[in-house]
């Protein structure tokens, strides 16, 4: 295999050869993705602040004493301004005030029927007239959705009060009380966001990956009449297959690792850019050296199996814009197969789900995020994807020792 080395190591020259190369396959994408996501993560906790801490304009009509009261108390107090409304003033505000919160410049109307509580008071038998409460807002702005929520807080606590009042307490009306307590791993809960976005951003840039670099090792070489010419060198065609499908194997996996590292960085730097405090899954999972083992190893054999993918392609293809055209489809297939698994929380999937080249590797990229992939489905999604690889290697090289292939007859 002394051809096969001569292959590698004028493969990885070029690369490693270019500065420009280097930066552009290895660095710039490290610092596109770390900053990216570390400005959606002081973005996003920009913007919940921002609508937490919104001074809301709420305008409340016919309010009760008691209503009043249950507003100003401390545990319910808003950030907002209440205005008090009587039904006239009402009257001839509604259509301004209703325009005011469809424009966003107001947040909350309430309306309570006059006499209000008197009603709640007089209710004493079932078909007794009940009032009504009206609460205007916007769904589709942020403030006036969190204005609404902060209201309901309060809605309840009045409505407490007034059932309080009729009945002589709340007792009577406790059947049962609740207890809530979770029974859940802590790093599942932790690491559910991850979870989901990890393998189809893995699954699909190491694609993208392997596709910029295998096209043009193989289509470009075709194209410009460079492959022609290692053809006829003594080397042989086996071991220019090796050189090539190795030396694109390690340029795709490292550009892809260094993705994929750059990621597992900066999903917690966006979770606590954004306030998160781990419970949403941003920044609250962690790996173990054997799980970095299992990721790195789930990595490989997914690289070996897209180099030999597009390896096929581009030697099928007789110049770059061809392969990029068989390529096309084949991605768009890698795309909706790692997409799949974003939507299978909490399903448990049988050992051959994991042997399905792409799908498997996703769903075992994301067992590992909760610390729940098992030896046998670990195995299962490299033996199948290293099977199909295998599979491809011969298919490509029986296309080199085609010359009606190699040499566009």
């Amino acid at each position: 295999m002394k051809g096969a080395s001569i292959i590698i190591r004028k493969e990885l020259k070029r690369v490693f050869g270019d500065k420009k190369l280097i930066f552009s396959m290895f660095i710039l994408p490290a610092i596109l993705v770390i900053g990216i996501y570390s400005l959606m993560g002081v973005m996003i906790g920009s913007m919940q602040s921002d609508i937490e801490e919104h001074i809301a304009k709420v305008y409340v009509v016919n309010a009760t004493e008691d209503l009043k009261t249950v507003i100003n108390r401390d545990d319910m107090k808003m950030p907002a301004e209440i205005n008090y409304l009587t039904a006239s003033d009402y009257a001839s505000q509604e259509q301004g005030l209703k325009e005011l919160v469809l424009l966003g410049d107001a947040e909350l109307i309430v309306v309570l029927d006059e006499d209000f509580e008197g009603k709640v008071n007089a209710y004493s038998k079932a078909g007794d007239a009940i009032p009504n409460m009206n609460i205007f807002f916007n769904p589709s702005e942020n403030y006036s959705q969190q204005a609404y929520g902060n209201f309901s807080r309060i809605l309840a606590a009045y409505k407490d009060y007034l059932l309080g009042n009729r009945l002589g307490g709340l007792d009577v009306l406790t059947v049962f009380n609740e207890v809530d307590q979770e029974i859940v791993k802590e790093e599942k809960k932790n690491s559910q966001f991850i979870s989901m976005m990890l393998p189809y951003l893995i699954t699909m840039m190491l694609f993208a990956g392997a596709m910029g670099v295998g096209v043009d090792a193989i289509a470009g070489e075709k194209e410009r009449g460079t492959m022609s010419s290692m053809l006829l060198t003594p080397i042989k065609r086996n071991e220019i297959v090796v050189g090539k499908l190795v030396s694109m194997a390690i340029l795709s996996g490292l550009s892809s690792l260094v993705y994929s590292v750059a990621m597992i960085i900066a999903m917690p730097m966006m979770g606590k850019m954004s306030g998160d405090n781990g419970s949403s899954g941003f920044g609250g999972v962690s790996f173990s050296v054997v799980q970095i083992v299992e990721l790195l190893a789930i990595m490989l054999v997914l690289v070996f199996l897209y180099v030999s993918i597009i390896s096929l392609l581009a030697v099928l293809a007789k110049d770059v814009k061809t392969a990029s055209t068989y390529i096309s489809p084949i991605y768009i297939v890698v795309i909706v197969a790692a997409m799949l698994t974003m939507f299978n929380s909490g399903k448990t999937h049988p050992i051959y789900h994991y042997m399905i080249p792409v799908y498997g590797n996703a769903l075992a990229i994301g067992d590992l995020c909760g610390n729940e992939l098992s030896s046998i489905n670990f195995l299962a999604c490299l033996s199948g994807s290293f099977v199909v690889a295998v599979i491809l290697i011969a298919a490509i090289t029986k296309a080199f020792n085609s010359e009606k292939i190699m040499f566009n007859a």
